[in-house]
């Protein structure tokens, strides 16, 4: 794992120019490291990719919610693409302009379209026709109107992970393309909506831009025949989902790879609104944060069962799921660079959960690993804290952000204090803390006064 943004500095792995081994040290393990140096070049190499175009670049936070990752990309002028109040809330806490905010998702609660209408949003990806009509139905109420685009299932199979597939017609994601062409058709007026696009997103970590240029087409061809037939349409939001390399990191080579790929897609979408009189949205998420992000364990023992040995390490599947969830690969290195030609040997490194998938790598060749090592797990920026846990009554790991030579705790451990304080002691057990409420104590109480 060497590139700009992380490498083996005098044997030390570092993180844009921090050492992590010195951040272990400062804040404990497990932590997240994001580079902020890589987060700023991943969005503006997006951005000049787009040059030109009526484009307005909207983050998704469901890769990464943390207000320092929000915050730096919305100083870069980015928008939002926002999923729940909660992100609507972390969005504008951070920073973002609320006519950059899009809010897509399948299940919006009628307090969420409320919220994003008093935020005044640049649009909602509105999911189903029973969801435009009750946002028709709120806007109403309050007077106002919402600016809406239809997010359409273009039936398209991007290849990737069944549970990261989004574009195909068995998915509960968007609505059928003849569906909403027929309902556009036929409702011209919509009381308190206005009907401005047509959506899309067909799954994520894609790698290969045919099936977005078959989606796109798709969308393209129904924008044409809608604005043809008299439909005020004038935005196509295009989604996200460009992939990043996951089995090697965040290597040079991949820095240079995800920029090949990126300005591959720009190109490809140039050519097909051409002659268009469009705006255009995207909402990349993992592309921007995926390969920006570590997270860092200590080995706390080193076991042999037999001929296989395992890596027990401190971060946990309540940290980093996806290897539980997906099967997902994520390249693991030490933080003191191994010896040249040490010898890799199979290993299987694992979590301290009580679960047999607490597991993040089987049989992978590693150099020789002590207890007490430190190990850093690449390409954590997206899906990875933000799908953290306290399962096992384990606290939530901190998040540091580094830039240059400078590092900030983002977000600080949680304390037990905290975690326990969530929850609440009923009346019969808060009231009478002394008495004893055991079913046989109970049971006893009866039969003496019978």
């Amino acid at each position: 794992m060497t590139s700009r943004y992380f490498s083996y500095r005098d044997g030390r792995l570092h993180a844009s120019e921090v050492a992590l081994d010195a951040l272990a040290a400062e804040v404990g393990t497990p932590f997240y490291c994001y580079s902020a140096d890589a987060l700023e070049h991943g969005y503006r190499h997006f951005a000049a990719a787009l040059s030109g175009l009526p484009a307005t670049i909207c983050y998704a936070l469901k890769a990464n919610s943390n207000q320092a990752v929000i915050g730096t990309f919305a100083a870069l002028g980015a928008g939002a693409d926002v999923v729940s109040e909660g992100e609507l809330r972390r969005a504008l806490a951070a920073g973002v302009p609320a006519h950059k905010i899009v809010f897509a998702g399948v299940g919006k609660t009628a307090a969420e379209l409320a919220a994003g209408l008093d935020a005044g949003i640049l649009q909602f990806n509105v999911e189903s026709l029973s969801e435009l009509r009750l946002l028709s139905q709120i806007a109403t109420a309050r007077g106002t109107t919402a600016a809406v685009a239809l997010r359409v299932n273009p039936d398209v199979d991007a290849g990737t992970h069944a549970k990261i597939t989004t574009g195909r017609a068995d998915t509960k994601f968007g609505i059928d393309a003849k569906e909403a062409r027929d309902f556009l058709l036929a409702n011209r007026d919509i009381p308190g909506l206005r009907v401005e696009g047509l959506a899309v997103h067909i799954g994520s970590q894609l790698t290969d831009i045919a099936p977005y240029r078959l989606a796109f087409e798709r969308l393209i061809a129904l924008y044409r025949e809608l604005r043809a037939a008299g439909v005020a349409l004038r935005r196509l939001d295009f989604g996200g989902g460009i992939g990043i390399s996951y089995e090697h990191g965040p290597t040079g080579e991949e820095v240079a790879e995800a920029d090949a790929r990126v300005t591959a897609y720009a190109e490809m979408v140039r050519a097909l609104v051409k002659d268009l009189d469009v705006e255009l949205v995207f909402e990349p998420g993992r592309l921007l944060v995926g390969n920006a992000g570590v997270l860092v364990t200590r080995v706390l023992y080193v076991k042999d069962n037999g001929p296989r040995r395992f890596i027990i390490v401190d971060a946990a599947m309540n940290d980093l799921i996806r290897p539980s969830l997906y099967d997902a690969w994520h390249e693991i290195v030490p933080l003191k660079a191994a010896a040249p030609g040490a010898e890799r040997r199979p290993v299987d490194v694992v979590g301290p959960v009580c679960e047999s998938t607490d597991t993040f790598a089987r049989q992978r060749p590693l150099p020789p690993i002590a207890e007490g090592d430190l190990l850093a797990f690449s390409s954590t920026g997206a899906y990875s804290f933000v799908m953290a846990s306290t399962y096992n009554s384990r606290l939530l790991a901190p998040e540091v952000m580094v830039r240059g030579d400078r590092s900030a705790v983002v977000r600080a451990r949680m304390d037990y204090e905290t975690m326990i304080g969530q929850d609440r002691m009923p009346d019969w057990l808060a009231a009478a803390p002394d008495e004893d409420l055991s079913p046989n104590r109970q049971a006893g109480k009866t039969r003496g006064a019978a």
